[in-house]
């Protein structure tokens, strides 16, 4: 875990392998996502900008039927 490069307070997991910085759930999204990332195919930082607001929803509905 580090801290995240935009919220140095918050400690972070996601981990952007092309850049080497980390990013809390706030600053998560793909910082250059028309250039090409060989870490692409294992990114969840990618994949969480292309599918967080399926996942997202995919929460909301668990937290309810809790």
């Amino acid at each position: 875990m580090g801290q995240c490069s935009c919220n140095p307070q918050i400690e972070s997991r996601h981990i952007c392998m092309k850049h080497n910085i980390y990013l809390c759930q706030g600053c998560l999204t793909c910082r250059d996502p028309q250039l090409y990332c060989k870490y692409r195919s294992a990114c969840i930082i990618w994949f969480m900008t292309k599918h967080g607001d399926v996942l997202d929803q995919a929460e909301k509905v668990t937290r309810v039927a809790e």
